[in-house]
């Protein structure tokens, strides 16, 4: 009887001892990560619907034009930048793995054989061993565990940025090829301006032949053409340069960009929802890594506090010696190991966690601000651009009709040839800045379709 009651308290002090392991076990120091934003506002204070936002229209929808899909998919397959974030996504994987791995116990081999000899004995005296050592580090203060939530968050953080670099190069790319389609338009009214006025010249070389106008008048019409034959060459060279923008972010060499649609075809929705302000915190990918980050460096403060506190660990190994005979041995045992004398070193670390958690926050929170005074800007763009094409259009037809009626005047001796010129450079930039203008229309809407986190839905997004 008093044998079984030895063994109620032997079981009743190992129940005690994994209870109180337990307890440890599941306490784990430091603060938990906890999403607070103060700053971001409820409603956007530019007009626009707040129902589903355009951001969620994917990117092969939103734009019409199929040369550009296309643009855009080789971007996406071949840029460098996006392979280096792809890469960086293995890497911190990897990492994750490391981290885990402390959760486990370490389970190592070794072998060995020797032989010696001695002046006590005849010949060689051989040993040959072989030993299994387990080693187990019981995570008492969910040091362990801080780790690996850090390292979990920095693989998140290094999604969100494969993701917030995806949306630039869609934004860029699309920014690119409206822009070169804008000076496609621009090179040919400038060439077509440049055929008029080199007809003009004509003509005035014509009446000067007769005596019917000055000097003055002739130089007048080369000036202008020569300043049609200019805008040529600047419009030819800004073309080049934004081919090669587009090559190098499709990650191959300088090469023709082929063309789709023109620019007055280029079309996107008639209304531009925005959403919620508050949507932008789960939609871009910016603001997502810099919370995953703040996260990550949240958890690596319990990380370091566990420091503070002795690790306990425990061993266990068995072998046996090949030699005859055989034989066979094993051992076990137990190590607690804690800091005495560096407590200060210890909260100090401590203390630098803690305030590069502040930092990161901070960071945070301006990722916030930054997002929303983007998404404003651009709603700004999208409607103040909207009103200038609207009047840029009117100032063309005003300025061509103006054109043709002047003319008139001065063939028929009414007016001075100066008018005419001064009517005909109005014409020519009306019609630069009215093509420009609808172009900054269209590229503004890309610039809000980004600023709202468009480009990506995490349904259809893939990462290799």
């Amino acid at each position: 009887m008093s044998k079984l009651t030895g063994i109620n308290k032997f079981v009743r002090h190992i129940v005690q001892v994994i209870l109180f392991i337990a307890i440890l076990y599941s306490c784990r120091l430091g603060p938990n990560y906890v999403r607070t934003v103060e700053t971001i506002p409820q409603f956007f204070t530019q007009d626009f619907p707040a129902d589903s936002s355009i951001a969620n229209i994917p990117w092969w929808r939103l734009f019409q034009d199929s040369i550009l899909v296309d643009l855009i998919n080789t971007t996406l397959e071949n840029n460098k930048d996006l392979r280096i974030a792809v890469s960086r996504i293995s890497e911190s994987r990897a990492a994750i793995g490391i981290a885990k791995s402390d959760l486990y116990p370490q389970i190592n081999y070794s072998a060995g054989g020797n032989s010696s000899v001695n002046t006590a004995s005849s010949g060689f005296q051989n040993d040959y061993t072989g030993l299994i050592d387990v080693s187990y580090t019981i995570d008492l203060w969910g040091r362990i565990h801080r780790l690996n939530e850090a390292a979990l968050q920095e693989y998140l953080a290094t999604e969100e940025a494969y993701r917030s670099l995806k949306i630039m190069l869609i934004a860029e790319t699309a920014t690119a090829y409206i822009t070169l389609r804008d000076l496609d338009g621009r090179l040919i009214i400038s060439e077509q301006t440049a055929e008029t006025w080199n007809a003009n010249l004509e003509i005035v070389k014509a009446r000067f032949k007769g005596g019917f106008v000055s000097e003055v008048d002739l130089n007048m019409a080369r000036i202008q053409l020569l300043e049609a034959q200019t805008a040529i060459q600047t419009f030819t060279r800004s073309r080049r340069l934004i081919e090669n923008s587009i090559s190098s972010l499709m990650g191959v060499t300088p090469r023709a960009i082929p063309r789709g649609l023109p620019l007055e075809k280029q079309v996107f929705p008639p209304e531009l929802p925005a959403g919620l302000p508050s949507e932008l915190l789960d939609r871009r990918p910016d603001i997502l890594m810099a919370e995953r980050q703040l996260h990550a460096q949240t958890a690596r403060i319990g990380a370091a506090e566990a420091l503070k506190y002795p690790s306990f660990t425990i061993n266990a190994n068995s072998g046996m010696s090949f030699v005859n005979p055989v034989s066979g041995f094993a051992a076990f045992g137990a190590q607690l190991l804690g800091p005495i004398f560096n407590a200060k070193a210890n909260n100090s670390h401590i203390e630098i966690e803690k305030e590069r958690t502040i930092q990161l926050l901070n960071n945070y929170e301006k990722s916030v601000i930054g997002a929303v005074r983007e998404v404003e800007d651009a709603m700004i763009s999208v409607t103040t651009y909207q009103n200038e094409f609207n009047l840029r259009r009117e100032q063309l037809k005003a300025a061509q009709d103006a054109v043709k009626l002047s003319w008139i005047r001065y063939d028929g001796g009414l007016t001075s040839y100066l008018e005419v010129l001064d009517l005909q450079r109005s014409s020519f930039s009306s019609q630069l800045k009215a093509s420009e203008a609808f172009q900054l229309q269209l590229t503004s809407t890309i610039k809000l379709y980004q600023a709202l986190g468009g480009g990506w839905i995490y349904a259809m997004d893939s990462i290799p």
